[in-house]
C-alpha cells in the first residue's frame, strides 16, 4: 500500500558511498512514535502522519473487509426486507443484539461509514504527497555517480586510448537508446536511470483503487435496484409503482427512472432429459419486445441469464421462471369471480410450486358477498411419493394442480398491506366433506373443482409461465471497471519493473589513455540489470577496445591531476 517518497528514495543510496552523518533508514511508513509532550498542533501532525502510512491504509482494508462480512450473512431490511422479517422471527433472543449493532442494515451503520471514510482520507493522504514527489524525481537529474563505481556489484572496468569525451558522449547515446534517462556530468561521468514506470504503476495502482472506492459510494447514494414478475403477454414499464420490490440508494429518487418499457412476448426453458444431471437446466430465454421511451419505436430481443438487456444506463436481469395455472373461478350465483394466470413460486429444482388464488368480490347463491380463497401446488410432473406430492422433472410433462378452498372474508379490503402470495386465512372458513376432512382435489389442465354447497367452482384452463427480473441502475458502473482494469495495470507495473541506475565514468590517464568504469545498482538485485551493465560495457569495448595487457599495464598509470583533465 501507501510508502511515503523517502522510502523509494533510500532505497537507492549507493552501495559505494557511506551513509551521511545522522541519515537514517527509518520509513515513514511505519506509525509514528507516540508524541510526548506536543501541542495540539503536534498531536494532529501526529494523527495525520499516524493515519496516512501504510500500516493503517491495511488495517482500514481489513477492517473494511470485516465489516462487509455480516452484510453478506445477515439479510439485509433495504434489499432483503422479507428475508429479514423472517431472520427476526427465528431469532427472537439474537435480533435485539443484531439491531444494536446495525447488523442489518451494515452498509448504512455509522461504524461502516466511518471505516469507509477513514480509508479515503488515508488513500487521499497517501497519493497526493507521493505524486508531487514523483513529479519532482522526473523533473530531477539523475544521481551522480559515485565515488568507488568497482565497489558495486555490477562493474565492469577497462583501459582504452581514445578521447574521454568521445567515450562520454558515446555512453550516454547508448543510454538513451536503451530508453535510460541520461545526464551527462561535468565531472566526467553519465547516469542513466529507468524504471520509472514502477511508482508510476504503484500510484496508479491507489489512484485507482480510491477511484473504486468513489465509485462504490456513488453507486450506493445514486443507484437503484427493483424486481418484478411479469407473466406471459404482460408488460413492465419502469415506474415506481409497477415494481415488486425496490430498493432506492440514499439519494436516489423516482424521477432518475430511465421511461423504458418491455413485454413479455414468450418464455422458452430446455432442460438435460436423461443422464446425471436430468433435471438441470440447458437454457432460459425470455423474447422481450422493449421500448426506450414512451411511445418510441419497438425492437425485439432476447434475455438469457448472464446477458441482460441494457437500456439508457439501466440493465434488465433475468433471474428465474416458474409457471402460472390459469384458471377460471365462479361464484354462488355462476358468475365469473376471478380469471387470468395465477403466478406460483417455486420451492425446489423440480418447480414443484406454491400458490394462492383470491376471488374477493364473490358472492354465495343469496348475492352475499363470500369471497373464495384457493391455496396448493403445482407439479409440473406429478409424483405422488410416501410423504406427499412433489414434482419428478421441471417440465409440463404431466401437470396438475392440487387445491385446497376457503370462503370468507379474504382481508383485502382492511386498509393493511398483503402479499399477492400468500392467503390471509384467519377470518376464512375452510371447505369441507361430509366427512369433515378437508376439501381438496387434484386438476389437470381442463378439469373442474365443483366447490361444496353450490359455492362455486373452479376451472383449470391451461398453463402460462412467468419470469422475475431485476432492473438494475448503477451510475457508477463504468467508472468501477475502468478503475479495477487500471488497478491490475498498476499493480503488474509496481511488480514487474524495477527501478535500475548504470553510471559510466571515464578517468583520464597519461599517454593518452582513458580507463572506463561502467556499473549499475538495483535494490531488487535482480539479474537484469547484471545484464545490462555487461550488454553496455560490450557495446563500448566495441567502440572503445581495451588495451593488451603490455600496453595498458594500468598499475602504473596514474590518473592526470585533475587541472589537466
Amino acid at each position: 500500500m501507501c510508502q511515503t517518497p523517502s522510502v523509494a528514495t533510500n532505497n537507492f543510496r549507493s552501495l559505494a558511498d557511506p551513509p551521511a552523518q545522522g541519515d537514517s533508514d527509518t520509513s515513514e511508513s511505519a506509525p509514528a512514535a507516540h508524541p510526548r509532550g506536543l501541542g495540539p498542533v503536534g498531536w494532529l501532525r501526529w494523527a495525520w502522519r499516524s493515519l496516512t502510512t501504510m500500516r493503517t491504509a491495511l488495517v482500514l482494508l481489513l477492517l473494511l473487509a470485516l465489516a462487509a462480512v455480516p452484510g453478506s450473512l445477515v439479510p439485509q431490511e433495504g434489499r432483503q426486507p422479507a428475508q429479514a422479517a423472517d431472520f427476526r422471527r427465528r431469532n427472537p433472543d439474537l435480533a435485539p443484539l443484531l439491531d444494536t449493532l446495525g447488523f442489518f442494515d451494515v452498509y448504512s451503520s455509522p461504524w461502516f461509514a466511518a471505516v469507509y471514510l477513514l480509508l479515503f482520507v488515508s488513500l487521499a493522504g497517501c497519493i497526493v504527497p507521493r505524486t508531487v514527489q514523483y513529479v519532482r524525481t522526473l523533473r530531477a537529474r539523475p544521481p551522480a555517480a559515485p565515488r568507488r563505481l568497482d565497489r558495486l556489484p555490477q562493474h565492469a572496468v577497462w583501459t582504452a586510448s581514445a578521447d574521454r569525451g568521445e567515450v562520454l558522449l558515446t555512453a550516454a547515446d547508448l543510454l538513451r537508446r536503451r530508453r535510460f534517462r541520461a545526464d551527462l556530468d561535468v565531472g566526467g561521468s553519465v547516469a542513466g536511470e529507468k524504471g520509472y514506470l514502477r511508482e508510476a504503476g504503484n500510484l496508479v495502482f491507489h489512484a485507482s483503487l480510491f477511484g473504486l472506492l468513489v465509485a462504490l459510494a456513488v453507486g450506493s447514494l445514486f443507484g437503484t435496484t427493483g424486481q418484478k414478475l411479469v407473466l406471459e403477454g404482460d408488460s413492465f414499464t419502469n415506474t415506481l409503482t409497477q415494481y415488486d420490490d425496490f430498493t432506492p440508494g440514499t439519494l436516489a429518487s423516482a424521477d432518475s427512472l430511465q421511461p423504458f418499457s418491455f413485454q413479455l412476448k414468450g418464455f422458452s426453458a430446455t432442460y438435460q432429459r436423461s443422464g446425471p444431471q436430468r433435471g438441470t437446466a440447458s437454457s432460459f430465454v425470455a423474447r422481450l419486445n422493449y421500448s426506450k421511451s414512451d411511445g418510441g419505436p419497438a425492437r425485439d430481443t432476447l434475455v438469457e441469464v448472464n446477458k441482460p438487456l441494457e437500456v439508457d444506463g439501466a440493465k434488465v436481469f433475468l433471474l428465474g421462471h416458474g409457471y402460472a395455472p390459469v384458471v377460471t373461478v365462479r361464484d354462488g350465483k355462476g358468475d365469473i369471480a376471478w380469471q387470468g394466470p395465477a403466478a406460483f413460486l417455486p420451492q425446489d429444482a423440480n418447480l414443484t410450486s406454491v400458490g394462492v388464488i383470491k376471488a374477493p368480490d364473490a358472492r354465495d347463491r343469496d348475492g352475499k358477498r363470500d369471497g373464495l380463497g384457493f391455496t396448493g401446488l403445482f407439479l409440473p410432473t406429478v409424483q405422488l411419493t410416501q410423504t406427499g406430492w412433489a414434482s419428478s422433472f421441471p417440465a409440463t410433462d404431466d401437470p396438475v394442480l392440487v387445491l385446497t378452498a376457503y370462503h370468507g372474508d379474504l382481508g383485502m379490503d382492511s386498509g393493511r398491506p398483503q402479499n399477492v402470495y400468500q392467503l390471509d386465512s384467519s377470518r376464512m372458513t375452510q371447505f369441507r366433506k361430509a366427512d369433515g376432512s378437508p376439501f381438496a382435489q387434484a386438476l389437470r389442465p381442463g378439469d373442474r373443482m365443483q366447490l361444496p354447497g353450490g359455492a362455486g367452482s373452479l376451472t383449470f384452463d391451461g398453463i402460462k409461465q412467468w419470469a422475475s427480473f431485476q432492473i438494475a441502475r448503477n451510475p457508477s458502473n463504468s467508472t468501477a471497471l475502468w478503475s479495477a482494469v487500471a488497478m491490475g495495470l498498476g499493480l503488474c507495473a509496481s511488480l514487474f519493473v524495477r527501478r535500475r541506475r548504470v553510471w559510466v565514468r571515464a578517468e583520464a590517464m597519461l599517454s593518452g589513455r582513458v580507463r572506463i568504469v561502467v556499473a549499475g545498482l538495483d535494490p531488487g538485485g535482480t539479474d537484469r540489470t547484471a545484464e545490462e551493465v555487461a550488454e553496455l560495457a560490450e557495446e563500448l569495448r566495441e567502440r572503445f577496445p581495451a588495451l593488451k595487457a603490455a600496453e595498458s599495464d594500468v598499475k602504473n598509470l596514474e590518473p592526470l591531476p585533475q587541472e589537466q583533465k
